[in-house]
């Protein structure tokens, strides 16, 4: 078995293809348009469907917003240096939520940016990710 994506609803597809391909560097790797039931899937990722792990967008074309909820936490990317990493995407336009640092009780380095539904994404420094608090 193996984990194959994520899934988030988006209530602008366009907006958040940019999001995901320009800002954050991500492929999109294919789309899926279903007239009847009016919705396109979109799966992104850094790498092919058939050995990495990758997001679905789905875009219900006739819903405006999304209640996230308090449950959903975020998804983890793993980059080189949080500090550059972070100057990068807010040049770029991106929303930083927590600037980068140590998270709170270790010493990974950790910063968190926003997708333009509101979705957290936390980078971590490669060094430590998989490591836990003590990276």
């Amino acid at each position: 078995m193996r984990l194959l994506h994520t899934m988030f609803r988006v209530t602008d597809l366009e907006k958040s293809l940019h999001f995901y391909t320009e800002i954050m560097g991500m492929k999109l790797l294919r789309t899926n348009k279903n007239e009847e039931y009016r919705y396109t899937l979109a799966f992104l990722g850094y790498g092919n469907e058939t050995d990495s792990t990758v997001i679905e967008l789905t875009h219900n074309w006739d819903t405006n917003q999304y209640d996230l909820g308090t449950g959903y936490g975020h998804i983890a990317i793993e980059v080189e240096d949080v500090y550059s990493s972070c100057d990068k995407l807010r040049a770029a336009g991106a929303k930083i939520t927590r600037e980068p640092g140590p998270v709170l009780g270790g010493t990974t380095e950790i910063a968190f940016v926003e997708d333009p539904d509101g979705y957290k994404i936390e980078l971590i420094a490669s060094k430590a990710a998989g490591k836990g608090l003590e990276g």
